[in-house]
């Protein structure tokens, strides 16, 4: 069972097979790259990072200093992303609510409630993740207005145009775009604002690349072509406003994390081609509710 946004008792969706799996995956998932990254200031985030990196970390040559400066510096990068989508968000205030689906640990949650004061609900498909991510927002102060839930964000049950802003972070792959879309368009207020950071691949490179394939079935998702998120945005009555290419962005954070002896998961040099030989993207999409 789940709390709504009024308090109430709801039933969780039931999901597909493939998301029982997906929650099977992230409720067993302890990477280090995930958890010890959070542990330097108690935000945990599932996402990637972006911006230049500082390489003298890779110059340190105490073996146990190296990793904590390699793991500061990557947790750097992650926040930096997370902090990049937050400013996209706004004008919001402190009586505003927003939505962040596919939550994760909750990282992105509390980036937007330190940043504009406001209410925010995440939502995940793996009770120990909202479970996890709850007693963070109790421990750091914040659980009255920062709350996770065990749901499916294709079908929350939240209430219909609730919502000043919403967005998904690294998680749009693991399920349909007009679902999600919808979602997103049922929740947010007229004028309301969409952002999604995502991975996609390069539809005039042709068909998916090995690449892309590769890294679909490292994390038991489904990466969409580029063209599919403004075409199902295009159906579900959200416009695009703002659209930046954050590729070579992504690179430095993909570099430093090979080199992270203590981090790394064997699918670095994946991301890599794949970024460089053009069959992969990073984008950032801003949208607004119409």
């Amino acid at each position: 069972m789940a709390i709504s946004q009024s308090g109430a008792t709801a039933t969780i969706p039931t999901q597909s097979t493939y998301q029982n799996r997906v929650a099977d995956y992230w409720n067993a998932e302890k990477n280090p790259v995930n958890l010890e990254l959070g542990k330097i200031d108690d935000l945990y985030h599932h996402h990637y990072g972006v911006g230049d990196a500082e390489w003298s970390v890779l110059d340190e040559t105490d073996p146990a200093r190296r990793q904590e400066r390699i793991t500061a510096e990557l947790h750097r990068l992650e926040q930096a992303q997370a902090e990049l989508l937050a400013s996209h968000l706004g004008p919001l205030t402190s009586a505003d609510r927003v939505f962040d689906a596919g939550c994760g640990r909750g990282g992105g949650s509390v980036v937007a409630n330190l940043r504009y004061g406001c209410h925010a609900d995440g939502v995940t498909i793996s009770a120990t993740q909202a479970e996890f991510a709850n007693e963070q927002a109790r421990a750091r102060g914040v659980g009255d207005k920062v709350r996770y839930h065990h749901r499916n964000m294709l079908d929350t049950g939240f209430t219909s145009g609730g919502y000043a802003a919403s967005w998904n972070n690294e998680s749009t792959m693991y399920v349909e775009l007009d679902l999600l879309f919808a979602e997103h368009a049922r929740l947010l207020r007229r004028a309301g604002r969409y952002v999604v950071i995502t991975g996609c691949y390069n539809d005039t490179y042709g068909q998916a690349s090995r690449e892309v394939s590769l890294i679909n079935a490292h994390y038991i998702c489904d990466i969409h072509p580029r063209s599919a998120y403004f075409r199902a945005m295009a159906r579900n009555r959200l416009v695009p406003v703002h659209v930046e290419d954050l590729t070579q962005a992504a690179l430095p954070y993909w570099e430093l994390r090979r080199n992270a002896e203590h981090l790394v998961t064997g699918i670095e040099d994946t991301f890599l081609t794949a970024y460089k030989n053009g069959s992969f993207q990073y984008l950032m999409i801003v949208a607004d509710r119409v």
